[in-house]
């Protein structure tokens, strides 16, 4: 395959997901909103993921490999990160955010991933997209 993008935003990837949304009941009707924690995941990712959007967004099928790298503490560098957050809900968020900057017209165009979570002494996210 072929890497249209390859990059590494060195940060402390956040843990809080997409499903931590919540629910108020309004004169009987539900009404989602995001606590002000997965906002700021949320303006954290489309802040980093702004500076490596491509100049024109993807149009066809994605391969999209991500390995999120989590500050070690007592673990060693490189190692599989086993505990939560689960990699499902850190990629909907990522992939929300993609969505946002402008990576792509819908990530439905997704049809391939491979995600990684690790214990690593640079902890950040690095992203690969390949054309399928």
């Amino acid at each position: 395959m072929i890497a249209l993008n390859e990059f590494f935003m060195a940060m402390v990837p956040p843990t809080v997901t997409h499903q931590e949304k919540k629910v108020h009941v309004i004169n009987g009707k539900p009404v989602f909103y995001e606590p002000q924690e997965l906002k700021s995941a949320r303006q954290k990712l489309t802040a980093y993921l702004g500076q490596h959007v491509p100049e024109e967004p993807y149009h066809h099928g994605i391969r999209l490999i991500t390995r999120w790298c989590f500050p070690k503490e007592r673990h060693g560098d490189g190692e599989y990160k086993t505990s939560r957050p689960d990699t499902d809900n850190l990629q909907k968020l990522l992939k929300d955010c993609m969505t946002l900057v402008g990576f792509w017209d819908d990530d439905a165009l997704v049809a391939s991933e491979l995600v990684e979570k690790f214990w690593a002494e640079l902890p950040g996210i690095y992203i690969r997209i390949e054309k399928l």
